[in-house]
């Protein structure tokens, strides 16, 4: 890990499940007031999350910084979507294209799985089941199942941001290892959590995302700094000036990042590191 005595940031982007939200889903008083300081300072402060932009308003309300410009941006579905809350627009999209849902689609179902696909503030599934309900209800969206589901991938081609496949863990990883044989380097494939696989656009990644968002507002990206826990963000912890995983993150990101907090989501870990190195 690198030595920290007083970091010099200009962007802190945030993981939601795991990182700045405890384990009852919240921000916490603490976590609260230190991102207020950090944007009240000019440092932009943007969540970055698997979830649709729908899915992550509760937490900006709950921040209460998005009136400040250094607050007005949210990176949604791991990378694919940026969203500027001022203006009230996308200003960046990536989407996976038809031909790579249909395959992935048709090899889960080979095995068991259903699938869902994301678009813009909605869940579209094949068969409505509890795997399905688990995601819905965690990513705060509304779901709706389409029967023909092959056929509505292919009607609607090229209008979805990413793919997810719910499923138990052990299943999800054999799963995994036959769809990136098949797809190859036509999408990037992980586990956003052990029991959700998903399937992205290629070159798509929270860290992307942030790349883009440091240029198009002018700053310089080793002055950026990523919090996170899981593989989805891995992109964000390896491609930031700063990566810095949770302590109860997964064992690989906290190998790769360049800090490990003290602290764990239920501890105020963001804000204590951010306490001791950036303000």
């Amino acid at each position: 890990m690198k030595n920290a005595g007083k970091l010099h940031v200009n962007l802190i982007a945030l993981d939601l499940d795991d990182t700045l939200l405890n384990d009852e889903r919240k921000i916490s008083d603490r976590n609260v007031e230190v991102l207020k300081r950090c944007a009240q300072r000019g440092i932009y402060v943007v969540l970055c999350s698997g979830r649709a932009e729908d899915g992550i308003k509760p937490f900006v309300s709950r921040l209460n910084i998005a009136a400040l410009e250094s607050g007005k941006y949210v990176i949604a579905i791991n990378g694919c979507s940026i969203f500027d809350m001022h203006k009230r627009i996308q200003i960046y999209k990536k989407t996976v294209s038809g031909e790579v849902l249909l395959e992935a689609h048709k090899i889960a179902v080979e095995e068991g799985f259903e699938t869902e696909v994301y678009s813009d503030g909605k869940v579209f599934y094949s068969k409505e089941t509890d795997w399905t309900l688990r995601d819905v209800r965690m990513c705060g969206l509304n779901g709706e199942e389409a029967p023909d589901f092959e056929k509505f991938l292919l009607e609607n081609q090229n209008s979805f941001f990413k793919m997810l496949i719910p499923g138990e863990p052990e299943k999800i990883q054999e799963l995994q290892k036959k769809l990136k044989a098949s797809l190859g380097e036509k999408a990037v494939i992980f586990t956003s959590k052990p029991y959700f696989l998903e399937i992205l656009p290629p070159d798509c990644g929270k860290g992307e995302a942030i790349e883009w968002l440091s240029s198009f507002i002018g700053i310089d990206h080793s002055t950026t700094l990523a919090f996170g826990d899981s593989m989805n963000d891995e992109s964000m912890i390896e491609k930031c000036g700063y990566g810095v995983a949770m302590v109860n993150g997964n064992e690989h990101i906290k190998n790769i990042a360049d800090f490990v907090t003290e602290k764990t989501n239920n501890d105020d870990g963001v804000a204590d590191f951010i306490e001791k190195y950036i303000l």
